[in-house]
């Protein structure tokens, strides 16, 4: 026979398991409604993106320019009949929330078209609606127990590091992009200056060794 008491420690070792279980499988991506792509600009080019939205959904654009000239990049949302919700211009990183009014399809582009010579690497996150709630309430009849409330908590905190990750990745993939940047000019002053030093040092011994050469004297006899 168990012993008084070890069946409550066996439900809470079980409890405890269980929601470590939980929240590791919160760590393995499911299907949700937001997209995240990562993807090159060429100089004077246009990228459109397309998205079917249902009337009265929430939807928030986010983007940043990870790479390229200024970091800067036209941006432009619009509607299903073509209104524009959203326009900014040279925008390095910016967010946008919306309430789509009317079912359609809405598009959204990224231009760089005013640069002639530098492309970017831009990173956009679109969400669509929210995500679906992790214990639903339809056909509930009690609360919420402990262990399903500690798990809504670990699943809103891993929300949250998720998120930092991403813009901590995206900081670290501009800063190493400038690194790398400020890498090759300073390696092409470095040879430009060894070339300028070169040829001054090739100029000044021709000129000392035109200072040393023996100068010819020419002599005219005046005849009486």
């Amino acid at each position: 026979m168990p012993r008084p008491g070890s069946a409550q420690r066996w439900a809470a070792v079980a409890g405890r398991w269980g929601c470590r279980l939980l929240a590791l499988l919160l760590l393995v991506p499911g299907p949700g409604g937001a997209s995240e792509i990562t993807f090159e600009l060429p100089d004077n080019a246009k990228q459109c993106f397309y998205e079917d939205i249902a009337q009265g959904t929430k939807c928030t654009l986010e983007f940043q320019v990870i790479t390229g000239g200024h970091y800067d990049v036209d941006c432009r949302l619009e509607d299903p009949d073509g209104k524009v919700l959203y326009k900014e211009m040279k925008k390095q990183y910016d967010s946008f929330t919306f309430t789509a009014s009317k079912n359609g399809t809405y598009k959204f582009c990224f231009s760089n078209e005013f640069s002639t010579f530098t492309h970017k690497t831009v990173y956009f996150d679109f969400q669509v609606g929210e995500d679906p709630p992790l214990f639903p309430s339809e056909n509930r009849v009690s609360a919420l127990t402990q262990m399903e409330s500690a798990c809504v908590s670990i699943h809103e905190a891993l929300k949250s590091v998720i998120d930092y990750q991403t813009h901590f990745r995206l900081r670290e993939a501009q800063g190493r992009s400038r690194a790398e940047d400020l890498n090759t000019r300073v390696a092409y002053w470095s040879v430009g200056e060894a070339l300028i030093l070169l040829v001054v040092s090739i100029g000044q011994v021709f000129l000392l060794k035109s200072f040393f050469s023996d100068k010819r004297t020419t002599t005219t006899r005046v005849g009486s």
